[in-house]
């Protein structure tokens, strides 16, 4: 009666020892799931909110090699503890059989209870998951903090000896990365709107990008000779459709400034106003339009567009004339071309090409500016066509078939079909594209 007693008691309180253990096994398991799951933007805005969870949590999580070491550690140590008991229990109970029915019942039990089922729960809502066991699995990693250092440095020597360096303070996907992944899954699942992913995108490539890529080629800018009669540079000036331009004199090269419309007019209007009631455009004869234009400001064509904003905000002007590595000019760009690599184009009316450069035919093919960007025709279709060897599409055509094409020659590559339409001297003006 005595050794049933003390069988008994040994076999139920074996029984809740490894209930218990179970129970740990689950935490560590969930744990690790919530910490590495949680978005670390979320817990710090929980942070700033005085969430004190997430504050620890953005702490521990600082170390991510450490903490799944740790959590990792005792993990295994619990589970090989529960089976090591109910084996013992087990064989104790039904003898040899025991051993192949604890690995059963223990597979079960750890796969459901401590794997699958606490690692739903902490998928579902990691940010709150993992500020809930932030606290006691930071006492779990100081304490097993020498064990985890040396099992580091252990793993470390192995894989150096394979020609393997580790880098603990890299991350192994960066936060633009991370970022642009998110919104293109996103996209494709239907939860991110296009534009919203565009807008967001443009602004976070915005460092990658030069002003080269999408300044104004200097064949389209519209120049001022300072040398015209005053009358015709205030002609010049109302029909225009820009408000700022450039001056030059004798060589379109030779750039002395950059003159704002309501400076000239202001300017033009004070000579005639001053001249009295006989005050007529004859008062303008020695008008000299270099007194008023401002000084140009000129840029290098290697310049980031992150880092010309930043400068176009600092000068408080929105205008620059971009430079080659010679000093020639190369184009200009505005504050509105980088605000429009953000939330797309930006037409008003008195924008004369007002209609978007991307029309699609009833048959499928899509009629295209050949100055259009590659970057923006993308956007638009939702291609992807490459950017690496030319910024327009027209300058894509030319350097994939080697020539400049004249109009009627078809090409094929990259997965389209492009068709030269229009041509001006050595520039494609007009292409016809569709998607092969």
């Amino acid at each position: 009666m005595e050794a049933s007693t003390t069988l008994d008691s040994a076999f139920w309180m074996t029984a809740a020892a490894i209930l218990a253990l179970l129970t740990l096994s689950a935490f560590f398991s969930g744990s690790e799931t919530a910490l590495t799951a949680a978005s670390r933007g979320k817990l710090r805005a929980a942070q700033d909110r005085g969430n004190k969870g997430a504050a620890r949590a953005l702490q521990i999580t600082e170390d991510n090699e450490r903490l799944i070491g740790s959590v990792l550690l005792g993990n295994n140590l619990v589970n090989i503890l529960a089976t090591s008991l109910a084996t013992a229990l087990l064989t104790r109970v039904f003898g040899e059989s025991g051993v192949a029915l604890a690995t059963l019942v223990m597979t079960l039990l750890v796969l459901i209870f401590a794997e699958v089922l606490p690692k739903t729960y902490a998928i579902t809502n990691p940010e709150t998951a993992a500020s809930r066991v932030a606290a006691p699995i930071g006492v779990v990693v100081r304490l097993f903090a020498p064990v985890v250092s040396a099992v580091r440095l252990l793993v470390r020597g192995v894989l150096r000896i394979f020609g393997v360096k580790t880098d603990p303070d890299s991350h192994i996907l960066a936060v633009r990365e991370e970022i642009a992944g998110a919104l293109q899954l996103g996209h494709s699942e239907g939860v991110v709107q296009k534009e919203d992913r565009d807008r967001i995108l443009g602004a976070l490539d915005l460092s990658e990008r030069t002003v080269e890529e999408i300044m104004l080629h200097r064949s389209g800018i519209e120049m001022i000779n300072a040398d015209s009669e005053p009358q015709a540079i205030l002609q010049q000036c109302l029909e225009s459709s820009f408000t700022r331009l450039p001056v030059y004199r004798d060589d379109p090269e030779n750039i002395i400034g950059m003159i704002h419309a309501k400076d000239l007019l202001r300017a033009m209007y004070k000579r005639i106003s001053d001249a009295g009631e006989t005050g007529s455009f004859d008062a303008l004869a020695d008008f000299n339009i270099s007194e008023v234009a401002m000084k140009p400001y000129f840029i290098p064509d290697t310049t980031t567009l992150d880092d010309q904003m930043r400068q176009f905000l600092r000068r408080r002007t929105h205008f620059a004339l971009v430079v080659d590595e010679y000093g020639a000019l190369q184009g200009l760009i505005t504050l509105e071309d980088i605000l429009e690599e953000i939330v797309g184009e930006i037409t008003d009316e008195f924008d004369p090409d007002a209609d978007h450069p991307v029309r699609m035919a009833d048959d499928g093919h899509y009629w295209i500016d050949g100055a259009m960007t590659i970057r923006d025709l993308n956007r638009a279709t939702d291609w992807n066509l490459p950017d690496d060897e030319a910024n327009t599409i027209a300058g894509l055509v030319i350097h994939e078939a080697q020539m400049i094409p004249t109009v009627g020659q078809v090409f094929s590559f990259h997965g389209f079909r492009f068709e030269v339409t229009g041509r001006e001297h050595n520039r494609i003006t007009k292409l016809k594209v569709r998607p092969l």
